[in-house]
């Protein structure tokens, strides 16, 4: 986990309100400007009717990685959209990682790529999220 005197301060703030995140046991290892990792171990509660992991699960994960890595400034900024490719199916006790990457960024709109692994660095998902900052600040 990034150290927290180093941590940019409004992903910080973002996170400690972030029930969801602290619900998923979502664990943040990196937070840089239009850059973040983001794992969970996959609980039982978290799989569908089949024992997988619920696809939502694994997008909520990802999804978080988007939000970390495309609020870099003070601006608040959200999705407009976003896409996944799911690759891979995994079970309780896996963890998953999330790797977010910034493509590019204009004006107030981004477009940010990000991958989901397990712990033997297997493609889980692939999310693309495009965000729009809006007029609000932290």
């Amino acid at each position: 986990m990034t150290d927290a005197a180093t941590e940019p301060a409004l992903n910080r703030e973002m996170m400690q309100r972030d029930r969801a995140a602290a619900w998923l046991g979502l664990v943040v290892e990196r937070d840089d400007p239009g850059h973040a990792v983001v794992s969970m171990v996959v609980r039982e509660e978290m799989t569908n009717g089949f024992g997988i992991t619920h696809g939502g699960i694994v997008f909520a994960l990802a999804d978080t990685a988007f939000a970390i890595s495309c609020n870099e400034d003070e601006r608040v900024t959200v999705a407009a959209g976003a896409d996944i490719a799911f690759l891979k199916s995994t079970v309780p006790g896996q963890t998953l990682t999330a790797t977010a990457v910034r493509r590019t960024r204009s004006g107030r709109t981004g477009l940010y790529d990000v991958s989901v692994v397990d712990e033997r660095g297997e493609a889980v998902a692939e999310f693309r999220g495009r965000s729009i900052s809006t007029n609000r600040t932290f």
